[in-house]
């Protein structure tokens, strides 16, 4: 799902609902977004015709009719639906579901399974293909269909009677993969993810150390948001993003002094820096010595 950072929108519930708690649309609703977008809010979407492809990160997964898809707050995504297909989407705030749960959304992934089980789909997207059939997925269109009748009315009791059937579907999905997702949970599957993220980070950025890399660039390249990524940064590395390109152009610049016979100011050139003496600045900021000191050093040791 390549695509631009600059055209990926961060949308809220009050630009796109009534409410600004709860939501829930079907395939007739003219406001569907086709483009790559993230929102801040947890979105359900149930397939009840028609087959597509999602796209979330950078996974796609098949959405047969049937199948559910979990979207977690700030995840970029995308699912286009084709003509005469039949959906409903479901969209909430994490204090609407889960009022007692103070926890930054960004930092869902490391709640415990027990503490709130309904969020283990949003979890595992990822890496399971989520599909209900006969009963279990008439009772799923059942739930939609009862929140989408007392959404309408909003009176006494609304929101509880639609936190009651969201739990439901919620539930007939953790009960029908429960295996699978305890599994994933003991094999530490979400840290894997992280993991994987921050690689696709760490690569674009040595691809691109010759020019100015900025952090919504290589957010998108990782398929994440900008604050998801530095939140990732900061908890994964304790690094903010501007100090990790900086160690990397470090890491290049030594290498380079050490192994090339290039002149430094090509090295800096190399390692995204338009002046030398700004380069050798920095250089001795991060190492204790200029560029020039490094490379004698270095020479000195191999004779």
């Amino acid at each position: 799902m390549a695509t631009s950072d600059a055209r990926i929108r961060t949308y809220t519930l009050a630009e796109r609902a009534a409410h600004p708690d709860f939501a829930i649309r079907d395939e007739g609703t003219r406001s569907r977004i086709q483009e790559a977008h993230r929102h801040e809010y947890f979105q359900v979407q149930l397939n009840v015709r028609g087959r597509t492809r999602q796209h979330i990160g950078a996974v796609e997964r098949a959405l047969e009719p049937g199948s559910l898809s979990f979207v977690l707050p700030y995840r970029v995504h995308r699912i286009a639906h084709p003509p005469g297909s039949k959906f409903y989407v479901i969209s909430f705030a994490q204090r609407f579901l889960r009022p007692e749960l103070e926890v930054d959304p960004l930092d869902i992934e490391d709640v415990a399974l027990s503490q709130a089980p309904e969020l283990a789909p949003f979890l595992y997207q990822e890496f399971l293909d989520f599909r209900l059939r006969g009963g279990e997925l008439d009772a799923a269109q059942a739930a939609c269909r009862a929140m989408t009748a007392e959404n309408g009315r909003r009176g006494f009791c609304s929101a509880e009677l639609i936190r009651a059937h969201l739990t439901l579907l919620l539930g007939l999905v953790c009960r029908r993969y429960e295996p699978q997702l305890v599994e994933l949970a003991a094999g530490q599957a979400q840290r894997r993810s992280r993991r994987d993220a921050l690689a696709r980070v760490g690569r674009y950025v040595r691809e691109n150390l010759t020019r100015r890399i900025t952090l919504p660039e290589a957010a998108a390249a990782a398929m994440l948001s900008p604050n998801h990524l530095a939140h990732l940064l900061k908890k994964g590395t304790g690094k903010t993003f501007t100090a990790l390109v900086t160690e990397r152009r470090m890491e290049r610049a030594r290498e380079l002094l050490a192994h090339t016979g290039m002149r430094i100011s090509e090295i800096a050139h190399e390692v995204g820096f338009d002046d030398e003496a700004y380069f050798a600045r920095r250089f001795r900021q991060c190492l204790g010595m200029s560029p020039r000191e490094y490379r004698e050093r270095r020479s000195a040791r191999s004779a």
